[in-house]
């Protein structure tokens, strides 16, 4: 998505607004256009994150990610795999139900290069954003673990009645 036309019509009206105030305004509403640019752009690619993140709850387990490619925005959509491939040795994992409930908070993290470059390399293969990935494994690690059922030969563990 090209935002530069945005960014010259939100220039124009300023110029537009400011002929009414004379040569003065004009000139200083030119300054001001060209200065603007940047602003501009970073409010824009700001509600577009916004608007992506509330889609993003609405998709979920799917995912919309914002990026910036030089100065135009790129929309990623991640939908989930309608047939997930589960090996015989294990469950189906569930999707946290509480992950896409509410608004959403910016974190700092910092980490070590070598597992960012781990959690990139996860995440990609995943086929989504490093983000939803965080949001994702954070969300599994935070769900209660039950441990699994041993069986040993024919003997069995656990309670009867």
């Amino acid at each position: 998505m090209q935002i530069t036309n945005y960014v010259e019509e939100l220039q124009r009206q300023l110029l537009n607004a400011a002929a009414a105030g004379g040569s003065e305004a004009q000139e200083i509403a030119e300054r001001l256009a060209a200065a603007l640019d940047a602003a501009a752009r970073l409010v824009m690619l700001e509600a577009l994150s916004e608007a992506a993140g509330e889609i993003t709850r609405e998709l979920a387990p799917g995912s919309v990610d914002v990026r910036l490619r030089g100065r135009d925005v790129e929309f990623v959509v991640a939908t989930p795999a309608t047939d997930p491939v589960v090996s015989s040795a294990s469950a189906p994992r569930e999707e946290p139900d509480d992950a896409d409930d509410g608004p959403t908070s910016r974190t700092t993290l910092r980490l070590p290069d070598s597992l960012k470059a781990r959690a990139e390399a996860a995440a990609a293969a995943e086929g989504v954003s490093l983000n939803t990935w965080f949001v994702r494994a954070v969300g599994a690690a935070l769900e209660p673990r039950r441990a699994p059922q041993q069986s040993h030969g024919s003997s069995y563990t656990g309670w009867v009645r």
